[in-house]
């Protein structure tokens, strides 16, 4: 799965980044012991000058000087292999002792990880945004530590919306009519519609939750082939893709970064986003409006569904003799002043509730407090079901399917939903 947030894209071995980065006092010594605490995090850089490596030399520094004796052992991997690799040291009885990836509950399953309530002290648990506890918790238990978060507004040129005389849109029928606007325009694409294998299990999740669907039902199953869902994507197709409103790249091949490009080089009308993007976007000086996603016609005046929101995770690994290095560090790594570090470095949102008050991006720019505000009620990807992994997977592949010009969305749904049921029940 990616649920990431800003993932890098350039090969890891030509920016340098593969392998242990030892930080802070040299040798690694002890790979799990009481010195020497190894970490494996994602790279969200995606140049050697945006590496995370700047930021964990910084924050292993000050831990060490101020934990003198212990020692903090780095290793980066870029998103498309940091579950695999973690995956692989877990098999080869080799886990590291924290990891900052995309998935977590498989270790929680399998009874490797420490509890929050195990490292943390009662006011650091407290202090995470209730959402990210809620996806972070097999069985109320937090395992899944969040680090950083990301929610989803709908974007749009406001360049081009003026030039086509469209208005910002509240329901999907209003969005369709700004397409069509666009479109008249000769605008490349006037909804970018990133279906591909990327991310397409995002994109999909932000129209499900626009009618009152989404991948889990109340008791926590998979809802995948729901009558809401397959509402969603045969309106998608009717209304969007089959009118030729969606852009010359057939939505279940379009992928994210190349739609959020298109976005950038002002070729689109309106594109699901996050905060980084927006930065961008404004670094070069375009007019970016944002607003929540619009909701079905059907689906009631007044609905306000949630926003999807993503999260990344940190998790301990139980080895004899770590937990209560592991828990110093933790402890270390969510102050403030270091989260807000990191997250304000990829124009993120911290996961903490002082983080974000704290924030000073979303006090001077009222959209940051747009995307925070949507996180606050924001629903996230099923990530405490130890299939989730493999799921998202069949999804990103799959759900570009629905609405492609000769496709019965609901038959797509439900081979979908059936392939999440096998793998669910082989766990």
């Amino acid at each position: 799965m990616r649920p990431r947030l800003f993932g890098a894209t350039a090969s890891v071995a030509a920016l340098g980044l593969l392998g242990s980065l030892v930080t802070a006092c040299g040798s690694s010594g002890s790979g799990g012991g009481e010195t020497t605490l190894r970490l494996v995090a994602a790279e969200y850089g995606n140049s050697p000058a945006t590496s995370s490596k700047a930021y964990w030399d910084k924050l292993t520094a000050a831990f060490t000087a101020a934990h003198p004796g212990k020692k903090v052992e780095v290793t980066l991997y870029p998103w498309a292999d940091v579950d695999r690799e973690v995956t692989r040291m877990v098999k080869e009885d080799n886990a590291p002792d924290v990891a900052l990836m995309g998935a977590y509950s498989d270790f929680a399953a399998q009874g490797r990880l420490y509890a929050a309530s195990e490292l943390l002290s009662v006011g650091t648990e407290a202090n995470f945004l209730p959402p990210l506890v809620e996806a972070g918790s097999v069985g109320n238990i937090l395992y899944g530590l969040p680090f950083v978060a990301s929610s989803r507004l709908l974007f749009y040129n406001e360049e081009l919306f003026d030039k086509a005389g469209a208005t910002p849109p509240k329901t999907w029928s209003n969005l369709k009519d700004a397409a069509e606007a666009l479109k008249n325009e000769g605008v490349l694409y006037p909804y970018a519609l990133p279906l591909g294998p990327e991310e397409a299990h995002a994109e999909a999740l932000i129209w499900e939750l626009s009618n009152g669907g989404g991948y889990a039902d109340s008791s926590g199953g998979y809802s995948i082939a729901s009558e809401q869902n397959t509402q969603t994507f045969r309106w998608i197709k009717d209304n969007l893709v089959s009118p030729g409103l969606t852009g010359p790249v057939p939505p279940a091949k379009l992928n994210r970064q190349d739609a959020f490009a298109a976005f950038l080089r002002g070729e689109v009308g309106m594109v699901n986003g996050y905060p980084s993007l927006l930065h961008e976007a404004r670094a070069k000086g375009m007019k970016v409006g944002t607003l929540s996603m619009p909701v079905s016609d059907t689906l009631g005046d007044g609905k306000t569904p949630p926003s999807a929101g993503v999260a990344d995770w940190m998790m301990a690994f139980k080895h004899d003799d770590n937990r209560k290095l592991v828990g110093s560090f933790l402890e270390f790594v969510y102050k403030d002043e270091n989260l807000s570090d990191f997250a304000g470095r990829y124009h993120l949102l911290p996961s903490t509730v002082s983080a974000t008050e704290a924030s000073k991006d979303a006090a001077a720019d009222p959209s940051g407090e747009q995307f925070l505000t949507a996180l606050r009620g924001a629903q996230l990807y099923p990530v405490n079901e130890p299939s989730w992994l493999q799921v998202s997977n069949t999804i990103k592949r799959n759900i570009g399917k629905a609405v492609a010009p000769s496709a019965d969305p609901k038959v797509v749904l439900e081979d979908i939903a059936q392939q999440a049921r096998d793998i669910a029940e082989q766990r």
